[in-house]
C-alpha cells in the first residue's frame, strides 16, 4: 500500500505529493497532459506510457520538491479519492517569481475545484514559505484561467516571453497583502 504524503487539505479536496511509481499517478498524468486543453494551453509533453509518464513525474514535479521543498501536488477529491487534477507552486529559470501552476481533467472543471486548490496552495505559499508575490502565466486565450486567477486576486502585469518557442503568454502577480 503506498503512503500518499498530504499536503494540503480543503473541504472538499487532498492535495498530496506525487509518487512517480504509482500506477495511479502514472495514469492519471497520462490522461491529463494528453487532453485536449492541455495541449493547447500548456504544450504537447508526449507522455503515453507508464513509463514515460513516471520519468516526467521525477523529472518534473517530484524533482522539484526534491530540490526545492515545493513543486505541483495530485489534488484528489475528498469523497472518493479520485484523482481530479493538479496544481501547486513552481519555480523557473525563465520567471524571477515562483508562479502558480494548475490543471484539472475535463470531468473536473466547473465544480470549483481549481479555485479551491489554487487558493490553498497561495495561502500555504504565504504562511509555510513566506511569499510575498506569486506570478501565474496563461495564455491569452484561455478565458477561463484569467477569470480564475483575477478571483484569488492576480492583477494583470502584461506579457512576457518564454523559451523553448518564446510563447507571448499573459503575466499576472498577486501579492501577499492583496490576496
Amino acid at each position: 500500500m503506498m503512503v500518499h504524503h498530504e499536503v494540503l487539505r480543503t473541504p472538499r479536496l487532498r492535495l498530496r505529493w506525487f509518487e512517480p511509481a504509482s500506477e495511479t499517478d502514472q495514469r492519471f498524468i497520462i490522461e491529463l497532459v494528453n487532453d485536449p486543453d492541455w495541449v493547447a494551453n500548456i504544450g504537447q509533453r508526449d507522455v503515453s506510457t507508464c513509463e514515460q509518464a513516471e520519468a516526467f513525474l521525477r523529472h518534473g514535479p517530484v524533482g522539484m520538491c526534491e530540490k526545492l521543498g515545493f513543486g505541483l501536488c495530485m489534488v484528489e477529491r475528498l469523497s472518493d479519492g479520485a484523482p481530479v487534477g493538479m496544481c501547486g507552486l513552481i519555480k523557473r529559470d525563465s520567471l524571477a517569481d515562483i508562479d502558480l501552476g494548475y490543471a484539472f481533467l475535463p470531468q473536473a472543471r466547473g465544480h470549483g475545484f481549481a479555485r479551491e486548490a489554487a487558493g490553498a496552495v497561495l495561502d500555504w505559499g504565504r504562511r509555510t514559505l513566506g511569499l510575498k508575490r506569486v506570478v501565474a502565466i496563461v495564455t491569452p486565450t484561455n478565458g477561463p484561467s484569467l477569470k480564475l486567477l483575477a478571483s484569488l486576486g492576480f492583477a494583470d502585469e502584461g506579457t512576457v516571453q518564454l523559451p523553448p518557442g518564446n510563447e507571448t503568454l499573459r503575466l499576472l502577480g498577486w501579492s501577499a497583502a492583496a490576496g
